[in-house]
């Protein structure tokens, strides 16, 4: 997690946990002059629209005192979704045994983007097995994973 990201997750994750929800995770999300602020808020029962509104109204104010994220922005609030993003260790091992699509922030065996089935995390990294082989990505390397929803 990068240094900004932690330091708007220290100032997010109280409002969030005092309102009875889990912060599954922050993106930030720029875009030239106009960039985005997706917080991702979960809940054992779920989240409703009406959910997402009440914690935008909290955070905002937090935000607006604060002042952390330079520039124009638009703030999201959003459950994580079938197709949920992952962004920590705990997250993947939560995960385990599902499909995901993982974005590496640098090139390994010549691409970028892996799909396949999460085996688990180890020490900082996440296993990922793909037609038969089992590959190690550092946390630190993943840009961006998400759960792939499976239909059946």
């Amino acid at each position: 997690m990068a240094i900004k990201d932690a330091a708007l997750h220290a100032l997010i994750e109280p409002v969030v946990s005092a309102m009875g929800f889990e912060l599954w995770g922050i993106d930030h999300l720029s875009q030239g002059k106009h960039s985005r602020l997706v917080i991702y808020i979960d809940h054992q029962d779920g989240v409703s629209v009406d959910d997402c509104a009440d914690v935008s109204r909290q955070v905002s104010a937090v935000l607006d005192v604060e002042d952390p994220v330079p520039g124009e922005y638009r703030l999201e609030v959003s459950s994580p979704g079938m197709d949920r993003p992952l962004f920590t260790l705990e997250q993947f091992a939560r995960y385990a045994g599902h499909v995901v699509a993982v974005k590496l922030r640098l090139p390994f065996d010549g691409r970028r983007k892996f799909q396949g089935l999460l085996a688990g995390v180890e020490s900082d990294e996440v296993l990922l097995q793909i037609d038969g082989e089992e590959y190690c990505f550092p946390i630190e390397g993943i840009d961006q994973a998400r759960v792939v929803p499976q239909f059946t």
